[in-house]
């Protein structure tokens, strides 16, 4: 009989702090957790960002207006006429870019674009304009160089 109370004992003593053990698991960690039961203190992954939206033609050349206007020193009839021939064969580019032509090709189509562009600007501009567009476009349109330049004639004059 003792023996059957002392096993009787040990069971309960036994059962009773698992109760206890298992009690804190569900919590997230062995020290309670402050979220509730059942809750990680993981926090979860967001979903990925969006990959910013490709810029319309427009956009793209709205960036570089200002520039190429304060550059060229353009009146608003020559600012449109640059805009819009701008606009047009930035779009073609677009387009170009998404059809994926093997390398030879795209080179070829790209130098056909940029000369139909060239011919457009020179139409609407006059030749002095025209050439310091020319100078703009090779240095990518970074208004600083041209500014340089500028300067190092004015100091000649």
């Amino acid at each position: 009989m003792r023996r059957q109370t002392l096993i009787l004992l040990v069971v309960l003593t036994l059962f009773s702090g698992m109760e206890v053990l298992f009690g804190q698991v569900g919590r997230g960690n062995r020290f309670g957790s402050r979220y509730g039961r059942g809750q990680s203190t993981v926090p979860q992954a967001q979903s990925a960002p969006k990959p910013p939206e490709p810029k319309t033609a427009e956009e793209l050349v709205e960036e570089r207006m200002p520039s190429i206007s304060e550059a060229l020193a353009l009146d608003p009839f020559e600012e449109a006429v640059v805009r819009t021939t701008l606009v047009k064969y930035v779009q073609q580019r677009i387009e170009l870019g998404i059809l994926e032509l093997e390398p030879d090709k795209m080179k070829e189509e790209m130098e056909k674009i940029s000369k139909n562009q060239d011919a457009d600007i020179k139409a609407g501009l006059p030749p002095e304009k025209y050439e310091t567009y020319l100078e703009l476009q090779k240095n990518n349109f970074d208004t600083r160089k041209l500014k340089k330049k500028k300067k190092k004639k004015s100091k000649k004059e």
